[in-house]
Protein backbone atom coordinates (compact mmCIF):
# COMPACT_ATOMS: atom_id res chain seq x y z
CA UNK A 1 0.00 0.00 0.00
CA UNK A 2 1.85 3.69 -1.51
CA UNK A 3 0.51 6.81 -0.04
CA UNK A 4 1.15 9.40 -2.52
CA UNK A 5 0.56 12.99 -1.01
CA UNK A 6 -0.86 15.62 -3.21
CA UNK A 7 1.52 18.44 -3.35
CA UNK A 8 -1.53 20.66 -4.66
CA UNK A 9 -2.69 20.97 -1.08
CA UNK A 10 0.64 22.32 0.30
CA UNK A 11 2.17 25.89 0.48
CA UNK A 12 3.66 26.58 -2.32
CA UNK A 13 5.48 29.16 -0.88
CA UNK A 14 7.20 26.88 0.67
CA UNK A 15 7.60 24.02 -1.23
CA UNK A 16 10.90 22.20 0.09
CA UNK A 17 9.79 21.98 3.48
CA UNK A 18 6.33 20.53 2.31
CA UNK A 19 8.10 18.06 0.51
CA UNK A 20 10.49 17.17 3.62
CA UNK A 21 6.94 17.01 5.92
CA UNK A 22 6.01 13.92 3.64
CA UNK A 23 9.63 12.14 3.67
CA UNK A 24 7.65 9.06 5.36
CA UNK A 25 4.93 8.63 2.13
CA UNK A 26 5.98 6.62 -0.64
CA UNK A 27 5.69 9.31 -3.53
CA UNK A 28 4.88 12.78 -4.08
CA UNK A 29 2.47 13.82 -6.66
CA UNK A 30 2.49 16.31 -8.39
CA UNK A 31 -0.54 17.92 -10.20
CA UNK A 32 0.19 19.39 -13.90
CA UNK A 33 -2.74 21.79 -14.96
CA UNK A 34 -2.52 23.52 -17.98
CA UNK A 35 -5.64 25.66 -17.96
CA UNK A 36 -6.78 23.95 -21.32
CA UNK A 37 -7.76 19.92 -20.71
CA UNK A 38 -8.72 21.02 -17.08
CA UNK A 39 -9.95 24.72 -15.63
CA UNK A 40 -7.27 25.35 -13.63
CA UNK A 41 -3.33 26.44 -13.69
CA UNK A 42 -0.46 24.87 -11.91
CA UNK A 43 3.00 24.24 -12.84
CA UNK A 44 4.71 22.92 -15.00
CA UNK A 45 8.59 21.33 -16.08
CA UNK A 46 11.01 23.72 -14.89
CA UNK A 47 9.25 23.46 -11.40
CA UNK A 48 9.24 19.64 -11.39
CA UNK A 49 12.76 19.15 -12.22
CA UNK A 50 13.46 21.80 -9.17
CA UNK A 51 11.49 20.00 -6.90
CA UNK A 52 13.00 16.75 -7.70
CA UNK A 53 16.57 18.02 -6.45
CA UNK A 54 14.94 18.44 -2.91
CA UNK A 55 12.28 16.20 -2.61
CA UNK A 56 13.21 13.07 -0.13
CA UNK A 57 10.86 10.56 -1.91
CA UNK A 58 10.16 10.68 -5.91
CA UNK A 59 7.97 12.68 -7.80
CA UNK A 60 4.71 11.28 -9.34
CA UNK A 61 3.75 13.89 -12.40
CA UNK A 62 0.02 13.52 -12.79
CA UNK A 63 -0.05 15.21 -16.27
CA UNK A 64 -3.94 17.35 -16.37
CA UNK A 65 -2.81 18.89 -19.70
CA UNK A 66 -3.13 18.79 -23.44
CA UNK A 67 -0.77 17.50 -26.06
CA UNK A 68 0.68 14.29 -23.82
CA UNK A 69 2.36 13.40 -26.85
CA UNK A 70 4.55 16.44 -26.60
CA UNK A 71 4.88 16.90 -22.94
CA UNK A 72 4.67 13.85 -20.96
CA UNK A 73 8.44 12.67 -21.72
CA UNK A 74 10.24 15.89 -20.86
CA UNK A 75 8.34 15.43 -17.32
CA UNK A 76 10.02 11.83 -16.91
CA UNK A 77 13.82 13.97 -17.80
CA UNK A 78 13.05 16.67 -15.23
CA UNK A 79 13.54 13.69 -12.79
CA UNK A 80 9.80 12.77 -12.54
CA UNK A 81 9.82 8.52 -11.23
CA UNK A 82 6.45 8.13 -12.72
CA UNK A 83 4.79 10.27 -14.96
CA UNK A 84 1.22 9.81 -15.37
CA UNK A 85 -1.29 11.19 -18.94
CA UNK A 86 -4.80 11.39 -19.52
CA UNK A 87 -5.89 9.07 -22.63
CA UNK A 88 -8.94 11.16 -23.11
CA UNK A 89 -5.76 13.96 -24.08
CA UNK A 90 -3.53 11.69 -25.71
CA UNK A 91 -3.46 10.75 -29.66
CA UNK A 92 -1.33 7.89 -29.35
CA UNK A 93 -1.56 6.42 -25.66
CA UNK A 94 0.95 3.37 -26.45
CA UNK A 95 3.57 6.08 -28.34
CA UNK A 96 3.58 8.32 -24.85
CA UNK A 97 3.74 5.49 -22.73
CA UNK A 98 6.82 4.27 -24.49
CA UNK A 99 8.69 7.76 -24.65
CA UNK A 100 8.19 7.93 -20.95
CA UNK A 101 9.74 4.52 -20.34
CA UNK A 102 12.27 5.46 -22.87
CA UNK A 103 13.40 8.04 -20.23
CA UNK A 104 13.49 5.95 -17.34
CA UNK A 105 10.00 6.56 -15.54
CA UNK A 106 7.13 4.15 -14.62
CA UNK A 107 4.88 5.10 -17.29
CA UNK A 108 0.66 5.33 -16.34
CA UNK A 109 -2.43 6.56 -17.29
CA UNK A 110 -5.39 8.14 -15.96
CA UNK A 111 -9.27 7.83 -16.56
CA UNK A 112 -11.31 10.47 -15.95
CA UNK A 113 -14.64 9.45 -13.86
CA UNK A 114 -16.94 9.62 -17.70
CA UNK A 115 -14.10 7.73 -19.12
CA UNK A 116 -14.73 3.62 -19.23
CA UNK A 117 -11.64 1.77 -19.15
CA UNK A 118 -12.72 -1.10 -21.22
CA UNK A 119 -11.64 0.51 -24.76
CA UNK A 120 -8.02 0.99 -23.07
CA UNK A 121 -7.66 -2.09 -21.50
CA UNK A 122 -4.92 -2.83 -24.33
CA UNK A 123 -2.90 -0.07 -22.63
CA UNK A 124 -2.21 -2.79 -20.19
CA UNK A 125 0.65 -4.10 -21.77
CA UNK A 126 2.53 -0.74 -22.24
CA UNK A 127 2.43 0.81 -18.86
CA UNK A 128 3.07 0.54 -14.79
CA UNK A 129 0.09 2.11 -13.29
CA UNK A 130 -3.55 3.29 -14.12
CA UNK A 131 -5.17 6.14 -12.37
CA UNK A 132 -8.45 6.07 -11.73
CA UNK A 133 -9.90 9.29 -10.74
CA UNK A 134 -12.14 9.70 -8.06
CA UNK A 135 -13.29 13.26 -8.58
CA UNK A 136 -13.00 15.63 -11.26
CA UNK A 137 -9.69 16.58 -12.74
CA UNK A 138 -8.83 20.28 -11.68
CA UNK A 139 -9.66 20.78 -8.37
CA UNK A 140 -8.57 19.97 -4.54
CA UNK A 141 -10.64 19.19 -2.06
CA UNK A 142 -13.68 17.72 -3.98
CA UNK A 143 -15.79 14.95 -2.63
CA UNK A 144 -14.78 11.16 -2.94
CA UNK A 145 -17.06 9.89 -6.10
CA UNK A 146 -17.94 6.31 -4.91
CA UNK A 147 -19.35 5.35 -7.58
CA UNK A 148 -16.31 5.08 -9.56
CA UNK A 149 -15.59 1.95 -7.61
CA UNK A 150 -16.71 -0.38 -9.88
CA UNK A 151 -13.66 0.85 -12.19
CA UNK A 152 -11.35 0.23 -9.66
CA UNK A 153 -12.16 -3.24 -9.66
CA UNK A 154 -12.34 -4.03 -13.61
CA UNK A 155 -8.49 -2.16 -13.59
CA UNK A 156 -7.73 -4.53 -10.70
CA UNK A 157 -9.42 -7.50 -12.50
CA UNK A 158 -7.92 -7.25 -15.62
CA UNK A 159 -4.38 -6.70 -14.53
CA UNK A 160 -5.27 -10.48 -12.58
CA UNK A 161 -6.16 -11.38 -16.26
CA UNK A 162 -2.96 -10.52 -18.06
CA UNK A 163 -0.48 -10.76 -15.40
CA UNK A 164 2.19 -8.31 -14.57
CA UNK A 165 2.98 -5.98 -11.79
CA UNK A 166 0.68 -2.72 -12.41
CA UNK A 167 -0.35 -0.82 -9.85
CA UNK A 168 -3.95 0.93 -9.49
CA UNK A 169 -3.84 4.36 -8.12
CA UNK A 170 -6.74 6.52 -6.94
CA UNK A 171 -7.22 10.07 -6.66
CA UNK A 172 -9.80 12.47 -5.92
CA UNK A 173 -11.45 12.81 -1.95
CA UNK A 174 -8.95 9.77 -0.43
CA UNK A 175 -9.02 10.39 3.31
CA UNK A 176 -9.01 7.74 6.40
CA UNK A 177 -13.04 7.42 5.78
CA UNK A 178 -13.00 6.36 2.24
CA UNK A 179 -8.83 4.68 1.68
CA UNK A 180 -10.58 1.39 3.24
CA UNK A 181 -13.17 1.04 0.38
CA UNK A 182 -10.48 2.03 -2.56
CA UNK A 183 -8.04 -0.81 -1.41
CA UNK A 184 -10.92 -3.22 -1.09
CA UNK A 185 -11.72 -2.68 -4.58
CA UNK A 186 -7.87 -3.22 -5.50
CA UNK A 187 -6.15 -0.11 -5.51
CA UNK A 188 -2.97 -0.10 -4.05
CA UNK A 189 -1.41 3.47 -4.49
CA UNK A 190 -3.41 6.63 -2.81
CA UNK A 191 -3.55 9.54 -3.52
CA UNK A 192 -4.23 12.00 -0.63
CA UNK A 193 -4.03 16.18 -0.57
CA UNK A 194 -5.86 17.58 2.32
CA UNK A 195 -6.22 14.29 4.10
CA UNK A 196 -2.72 14.53 4.61
CA UNK A 197 -1.49 18.41 4.73
CA UNK A 198 -4.48 19.49 6.44
CA UNK A 199 -3.48 17.19 9.33
CA UNK A 200 -1.84 18.25 12.49
CA UNK A 201 0.55 15.43 12.45
CA UNK A 202 1.54 14.68 8.83
CA UNK A 203 3.60 11.43 9.81
CA UNK A 204 0.89 9.97 11.31
CA UNK A 205 -1.69 11.07 8.89
CA UNK A 206 0.43 9.12 6.19
CA UNK A 207 1.36 6.01 8.76
CA UNK A 208 -2.43 5.90 9.51
CA UNK A 209 -3.52 6.29 5.76
CA UNK A 210 -1.35 3.15 4.95
CA UNK A 211 -2.19 1.31 8.09
CA UNK A 212 -6.09 1.43 7.05
CA UNK A 213 -5.01 0.32 3.26
CA UNK A 214 -3.65 -2.38 4.19
CA UNK A 215 -6.19 -3.68 6.75
CA UNK A 216 -8.97 -3.35 3.36
CA UNK A 217 -7.09 -4.64 0.59
CA UNK A 218 -7.98 -6.98 -1.75
CA UNK A 219 -6.87 -10.16 -1.46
Amino acid sequence: MQISPSILSSDFANLEAELRAIASADWAHVDVMDNHFVPNLTLGQPVVESLARVSPVPLDAHLMIEDPDRWAPGYAEAGAGSVTFHVEAAADPVAVARAIRAEGARAAFALKPGTLFEPYEELLDEVDMVLVMTVEPGFGGQSFMADQLPKVRAVREAVRRRGGEIWVQVDGGVSADTIGQCAEAGADVFVAGSAVYGADDVPGRIAQLRETAGRHACA
